[in-house]
């Protein structure tokens, strides 16, 4: 059943931490520096299964190579030295990343990726996770995934808390208020958050929302409560929307915005429960009239990614994560483990002028799993000469 929860979006209490550096601070710490300055990290990410048709009687034997493509996301160690080939350049640009809390998930790679491209980096971390983060920080365990392709080390200008749940400050409950994890930390809000970023920035050219949250996933949709159904649109749906809506006024024009999506928004996927599928689907129809809008009124162009599965903390603590994986590589057309940094490249390419003509679109990322009709792992095609990667 959870072959489909692989890699959501979903906003586990568990495992986040946020980076830090000398002087960080609970609320808007700035990162800055040397090359040794700090990066940030994943909130969640999502994941693919099967669809579209396929039905063939002969397939062509052939070999399949298994190779890494690295692409030209990347900042040049040396600014003199011409770049060859269509580089992605974002050098100028500032990037606002929702949604990051240790280094091995989608939230991380796209800041990265970003990073590599030359972009400004500021993100925005679930509230609890702050200390957490800046623990592990402080620690070294980001230093090894902050290396850029040039050898230099990812930085982050400044770490907001956000919990993009709530739009203002009159929409949190007391008992969130008053909640010991909140303690120390002010002007969490998307709003407040948007406000500071304006403060302290005055605009931002890329937004970037990461994060999900489904309180019920586990649970079968027929056995899903009201609140847990609406609990995983809020999160997973409506804060894509609010962060949007407050963070357009500050937007440059020709500015890009990007989520993550998952593949059970259109294909049912079993295990990917307590409203989730739904929560997708709704991202999904709304990045199309977010194109629209966002589009017309202020020049920004609005994308979302579906993403195959990754070994995440959000997806491992979904469970199944495993399972999603060996099922991707045994049926997608390229046989082969889907990393993170191919997610974030294409992050950084949608972000970049190079995807200038592109908005409203669903882009899949997932080795082609989405283009599936069967799983071609089923008994039924033992006879027929499908090609294989045995390696």
């Amino acid at each position: 059943m959870a072959a489909a929860a692989s890699n959501i979006q979903i906003a586990t209490l568990k495992h986040y931490q946020l980076p830090s550096r000398k002087g960080f601070k609970p609320f808007g710490t700035t990162l800055s520096g040397n090359s040794k300055a700090p990066s940030f990290a994943k909130l969640s990410s999502s994941s693919n299964i099967s669809s579209l048709p396929f039905f063939q009687q002969r397939f062509v034997s052939s070999s399949v190579k298994n190779e890494r493509i690295v692409t030209k996301a990347m900042a040049e160690a040396n600014d003199s030295k011409p770049i060859s080939g269509l580089s992605i350049d974002l050098k100028g640009k500032r990037a606002f990343i929702a949604g990051v809390a240790d280094d091995n998930g989608y939230g991380w790679a796209i800041a990265k990726a970003l990073a590599a491209a030359g972009a400004e980096i500021l993100v925005g971390t679930w509230v609890p996770a702050l200390n957490i983060f800046e623990s592990s920080f402080r620690r070294g365990k980001f230093d090894e995934s902050r290396v850029l392709p040039d050898g230099s080390l990812m930085e982050i200008t400044k770490v907001y808390p956000l919990d993009a749940v709530f739009d203002s400050p009159e929409d949190v409950p007391e008992d969130i208020k008053t909640n010991k994890r909140y303690a120390g930390s002010s002007n969490w809000t998307v709003k407040e958050v948007a406000e500071c970023v304006k403060q302290d920035f005055g605009s931002i050219d890329i937004l970037v929302h990461s994060l999900a949250n489904g309180p019920e996933v586990t649970k079968p949709l027929l056995e899903t409560s009201r609140n847990g159904y609406l609990a995983a649109l809020s999160a997973s749906s409506y804060s894509y929307i609010s962060l949007l809506k407050h963070f357009v006024p500050i937007m440059n024009p020709g500015g890009a915005s990007l989520s993550l999506t998952y593949i059970a928004s259109e294909r049912i996927i079993p295990g990917y429960g307590g409203g989730m599928s739904s929560a997708k689907a709704a991202l999904e129809s709304d990045t199309r009239v977010l194109a629209f809008e966002a589009g017309r009124k202020h020049k920004i162009r609005v994308n979302t990614i579906s993403a195959g599965p990754l070994r995440s903390r959000a997806a491992k603590a979904i469970g199944f994560i495993d399972m999603m994986i060996d099922y991707s590589s045994v049926n997608a057309p390229l046989q082969k483990e889907l990393s993170a940094e191919e997610v974030g490249n294409t992050a950084a390419f949608l972000a970049s002028p190079l995807a200038s003509a592109i908005t409203g679109a669903v882009i899949y990322v997932d080795n082609g799993l989405n283009a599936m009709g069967v799983g071609v792992d089923s008994p039924m095609f033992k006879d027929l000469d499908i090609p294989t990667d045995k390696h």
